[in-house]
């Protein structure tokens, strides 16, 4: 084997061997939603509806970064114990729905 085939090599088994990043699943983020954080929104809007925590004016969320971080934060704070793609998916379900941040 030449020096530029082991190099070839290496390089084709790093590529085969890199996890592609997944899309963000829609679905599981809104399960994930009505499941872990829909009950405490309601419950901090005073008006029983969690989805109104996203759309009020004073917001904290100015951007897709303080989206992520938000999630974060409340996966963190809350103990929701769910996975980074797990996050991934709320945060890009919570985008489509109701942020419409560009990525």
């Amino acid at each position: 084997m030449t020096f530029l085939q082991s190099i070839s090599a290496i390089a084709f088994c790093a590529l085969i061997s890199t996890p592609a990043l997944a899309a963000p699943d829609l679905a599981n983020g809104k399960t994930i939603d009505q499941q872990k954080c829909y009950a405490c929104h309601a419950k901090k809007t005073g008006f029983g509806n969690g989805d109104m925590i996203y759309t009020r004016s004073d917001s904290k969320v100015k951007s897709l970064a303080d989206l992520k971080k938000m999630v974060g934060l409340c996966n963190t704070e809350l103990r929701l114990d769910l996975f980074p793609e797990d996050e991934a998916d709320v945060t890009a379900f919570l985008n489509k729905q109701f942020y419409k941040f560009k990525p």
